[in-house]
């Protein structure tokens, strides 16, 4: 069988930026990362071990080719020692293990955070495409370019109505949980092709470069989690993560995520300096309406300008609800759409919820409270999840 991954380009772009902030401010720390299956397959995980274990044989042979150490180094937020460290960069087998428990598939990635924070994406993308390569492709792939043709539809549609005050754009998030690489590249090419005035990038750095998109992403939750163990006070740790954000780019790639302890504890660090510094903020949990509005507020009550703003949603979208929200806020502020499992997995075929999440940091728990019941921390150590919740006000029992 071809092997699911065809570069080490192809991953999502925050990997990249992520890799880059931590290699420069913390290059030492220790790190052990989970994978986790969140609902109920059609068999048992456990039965693709041993391809798993044969892909990430052949992941950790692969090199960053030349002509895509160029590409990185023609971004300009990607700075040359990051990109010359990742000249001689290999994944190294011996910090995964994949075992099974009855018909559960464990996976975990323990080492410096610096060689394994990249196994992530890997990972959830091979699960993926080997659990989809069970199903007979023919008819999902038929039944997937029918919906795709429905999207592409809805967006010409909609190209009809009268435009609010800032412009409609989406962009590919679903590297992660894609039905296989080659529909992952029929679906943006598609979009590039038929869409081009509302689809703008994707976070799929490999096609990016191959469809000659524009590559998105700023920082994921596990840059946030890291910092609770970096040695700042905890109720400091979201302020030293920005800070440091802000040290390594400079006033690029300035979108901040908002929900590792809430939106709420997230706003009382958010304040003045960095409402100015970063260009928007980034949902992937809550009410994304009930977000929005507390974005917006706190910018008026720092007298900062939302239309000079960005309020980029990525919580389990699909078109109709990117129209609903641009619909209610782009009046006010500029928006954006980051659409992942919706376009990459809509073959109707129930996809798989799995996630590869950071567990632990220099040997001591992290973990993040979501704004959505449904998004558990994977942290058990019960003493630490209730310091986090009580040093910052979060109510979540979830």
């Amino acid at each position: 069988m071809t092997a699911v991954v065809r570069s080490l380009l192809e991953t999502d772009l925050y990997k990249f930026t992520m890799w880059q902030a931590l290699l420069h401010s913390h290059p030492g720390a220790q790190t052990e990362y989970t994978f986790a299956l969140r609902n109920t397959p059609a068999f048992p995980l456990a039965e693709l071990k041993e391809e798993v274990d044969r892909e990430l044989d052949h992941l950790c042979r692969l090199t960053f080719r030349d002509e895509e150490l160029a590409y990185l180094r023609g971004l300009r937020f990607m700075k040359s020692d990051f990109v010359d460290f990742l000249t001689v960069f290999r994944f190294q087998r011996k910090f995964i293990e994949v075992t099974t428990e009855g018909d559960a598939l464990r996976i975990k990635a323990v080492g410096p955070q610096v060689h394994v924070m990249g196994f992530e994406i890997f990972v959830l993308y091979i699960v993926n495409e080997l659990y989809f390569r069970r199903f007979a492709r023919e008819p999902a792939i038929e039944e997937g370019r029918r919906r795709l043709t429905e999207k592409i539809e809805l967006l010409r549609r909609f190209s009809k109505e009268l435009p609010e005050k800032h412009s409609f754009s989406f962009f590919d998030f679903g590297t992660r949980r894609r039905f296989s690489g080659e529909w992952h590249d029929e679906v943006l090419a598609t979009l590039a092709r038929e869409v081009p005035m509302y689809f703008k990038g994707t976070s799929n750095v490999y096609l990016a470069r191959k469809h000659n998109l524009v590559p998105i992403g700023t920082m994921a939750h596990e840059y946030l989690q890291s910092y609770q163990s970096f040695g700042v006070r905890l109720r400091d740790f979201q302020k030293a993560a920005l800070e440091g954000w802000v040290q390594e780019f400079r006033g690029d790639l300035g979108t901040a995520l908002t929900d590792v302890v809430g939106m709420d504890a997230f706003l009382n660090d958010f304040d003045l300096y960095f409402s100015k510094l970063f260009d928007g903020l980034r949902h992937d949990s809550g009410d994304p309406i009930v977000w929005g509005e507390k974005a917006l507020a706190h910018y008026a009550k720092l007298r900062v300008d939302a239309n000079t703003k960005r309020l980029v949603f990525s919580d389990g979208l699909d078109i109709p609800r990117a129209f609903q929200l641009y619909r209610h806020f782009a009046g006010r502020t500029q928006t954006g759409f980051g659409i992942g499992t919706n376009l990459t997995n809509d073959l109707g075929i129930q996809p798989l919820n799995i996630v590869m999440k950071l567990t632990s940091c220099n040997g001591q728990p992290v973990a993040k409270l979501s704004d959505s019941p449904g998004k558990g921390t994977m942290c058990t150590d019960e003493t630490f999840l209730a310091y986090l919740r009580q040093v910052f006000h979060h109510p979540s029992r979830a």
